[in-house]
């Protein structure tokens, strides 16, 4: 779990988004950022309310989106969507 977290914190790190403005600009920054504000801030809110709303188990999924890691799927695919619509 220690080893997990300081992955995600590798990620938003000053050089990690220097990295990443130096690579694609400032679209590249935002879908890096933005997905990580999804992934340990939204999804686990999500899942918070699916245990209130829908059924208790819900609960146990919140600490598996804060361990499981899915940048390395997600930022490509919302990257090349972006060159896509932006015709780049």
């Amino acid at each position: 779990m220690k080893h997990r977290l300081q992955h995600k914190l590798e990620h938003i790190s000053l050089q990690e988004l220097k990295d990443a403005i130096i690579k694609g600009g400032i679209p590249l920054l935002i879908i890096v950022i933005g997905w990580e504000i999804i992934e340990d801030i939204i999804f686990p809110i999500v899942f918070w309310w699916l245990g209130n709303k829908i059924h208790p188990a819900f609960y146990s999924v919140i600490p598996v989106s804060w361990l499981l890691c899915l940048h390395w799927l997600i930022v490509p695919i919302l990257w090349g969507l972006w060159m896509k619509i932006s015709k780049k």
